[in-house]
């Protein structure tokens, strides 16, 4: 089996905001995960990556947000998008008059 895409968007929030989102399914797991899944997703704000998820190989799933790097538990692409649209979502709401 190749790697597959299977998304890469950019969604605009405003002027000063947008995610950008990559995911492949690839062959074999990225060191530290145990899925075949390859990702990562960021959210920006006036230029600074606010929030991102990844799974570097060696590292395996994690998330950054506000420079904070912390364990992420995957389960499936589709819990992976509506985790970080939560996460972005809560983002916005504490840090609205930012």
């Amino acid at each position: 089996m190749k790697a597959v895409q299977l998304a890469r968007t950019r969604i605009v929030y405003s002027e000063t905001a947008f995610a950008e989102l990559v995911l492949w399914q690839i062959p074999q797991s990225v060191a530290g995960s145990a899925h075949t899944f390859k990702y990562r997703l960021a959210y920006v704000v006036r230029g600074e990556c606010v929030l991102r998820y990844d799974n570097e190989a060696g590292k395996g799933d994690h998330r950054h947000v506000d420079g904070k790097e912390s364990r992420y538990a995957f389960t499936s692409p589709d819990q992976l998008i509506a985790d970080f649209q939560r996460d972005i979502a809560r983002w916005n709401d504490e840090n609205h008059n930012s």
